[in-house]
């Protein structure tokens, strides 16, 4: 199995769409960051997470051909906008892609993408079908069922749905706080890819300092900072950081 980290910049991107790089320096291949989404790779399947506004160059960087389903984190527009780059895929085989997604994510795809899961005449047929997450969500690898384990985080003053994939990694690219009851879910995981947007507080999102305090409380055997703005740069953050964590990249590739 296969986790790929698809892009990791914060919403508007490294560098933004006027050029600009902040902090980050042009002449690293690692500082150009497109907006999150993540791919699962199994034996039998390929589930993405997010559908970033950049999903389709993301797709063509890291030669995906199959989407079978998609989980979504929550309804921001860099997790969301990309969506009808899967539709493709349904043209692929003519079934309808699942989507999961909580009740405030449900009705913003909804509303925003209506033509995505109704039909609205017959030469644009329905491309995806949209579905509750609960705590039954599998991935088919092999002979074996994955557990999925979708847990509830804040991300400022929305939720946002962080995926623990077999009780090894968890994936939660835009956060704000964990509710100290689910502390258990996310201690002692083999790979905690967590967002750390920049150096300064801000009221959505982890800065260093904090994303830190967590990975310290959880103590991954490996750490991996995504969601990262143009503050932080990529050689900046390996020089500062211990060996455990490290910046993501886009397509960075972990094996499970």
């Amino acid at each position: 199995m296969k986790f790929i980290i698809l892009g990791c910049g914060s919403s508007m991107g490294v560098p933004r769409s006027d050029g600009y790089f902040g902090k980050c320096n042009p002449k690293n291949k690692k500082n150009y960051r497109s907006r999150c989404s993540a791919l699962i790779k199994t034996k039998d399947e390929t589930v993405l997470i997010d559908t970033s506004p950049d999903l389709r160059q993301q797709l063509i960087d890291n030669n995906i051909k199959r989407i079978d389903k998609v989980f979504y984190s929550h309804m921001h527009a860099d997790q969301t906008h990309g969506i009808n780059d899967l539709r493709v895929f349904y043209i692929q085989n003519k079934k309808t892609i699942p989507v999961y997604a909580d009740n405030p994510t449900k009705k913003y795809l909804l509303n925003t993408f209506k033509y995505c899961f109704q039909s609205i005449n017959k030469d644009y047929p329905v491309t995806l079908k949209l579905n509750s997450i609960t705590n039954k969500l599998t991935l088919k690898d092999g002979k074996n069922k994955l557990q999925v384990k979708p847990i509830k985080v804040k991300h400022g003053n929305v939720d946002s749905i962080c995926y623990i994939i077999d009780d090894k990694l968890a994936y939660i690219s835009d956060i704000s706080d964990i509710s100290k009851k689910d502390y258990k879910h996310f201690k002692n995981l083999k790979y905690l890819i967590i967002d750390c947007l920049w150096l300064r507080y801000h009221p959505s999102h982890l800065n260093l300092e904090n994303c830190l305090k967590f990975i310290e409380m959880f103590k991954p055997k490996k750490a991996i900072l995504t969601n990262l703005h143009s503050d932080l740069d990529y050689d900046y953050l390996k020089k500062v950081l211990p060996k455990n964590i490290q910046p993501a990249f886009d397509g960075l590739t972990i094996d499970l």
